[in-house]
């Protein structure tokens, strides 16, 4: 288990693998079981902005994030981008394909490849 300093506190990434509800479309999201952490909503596609670095959690921004295109990277596959409401930071993030909500593939493919 990584962990990552917040405000001089240690925190757990596992912590952070956990349920929320999306800011875009209100429902409710389920933690991701795949091994990774799920950082978009599988229903909606959308984001928030709360990295400036994948995982460091320091962005100060908190606006919703907009799927804005695919990209495919090596090793990774397939990912969104999403480009904050407020700022304009893009971030690509790694789609779910599996578990107890994966990613509606219909929305992911019809977001155009950047």
């Amino acid at each position: 288990m990584t962990s990552t300093v917040d405000g001089g506190r240690a925190r757990s990434r596992r912590a952070e693998n956990t349920d929320f509800v999306c800011g875009h479309c209100s429902t409710l999201v389920p933690a991701n079981t795949d091994g990774h952490y799920r950082n978009h909503c599988p229903w909606c596609l959308w984001s928030l902005h709360v990295d400036e670095l994948p995982g460091d959690r320091a962005s100060d921004c908190r606006a919703l994030m907009e799927p804005v295109g695919l990209v495919e990277k090596s090793g990774k596959g397939w990912q969104v981008v999403h480009r904050c409401t407020r700022c304009g930071h893009r971030q690509p993030n790694r789609l779910v394909r599996d578990g107890a909500a994966p990613d509606d593939l219909d929305l992911v493919l019809a977001l155009p490849w950047l």
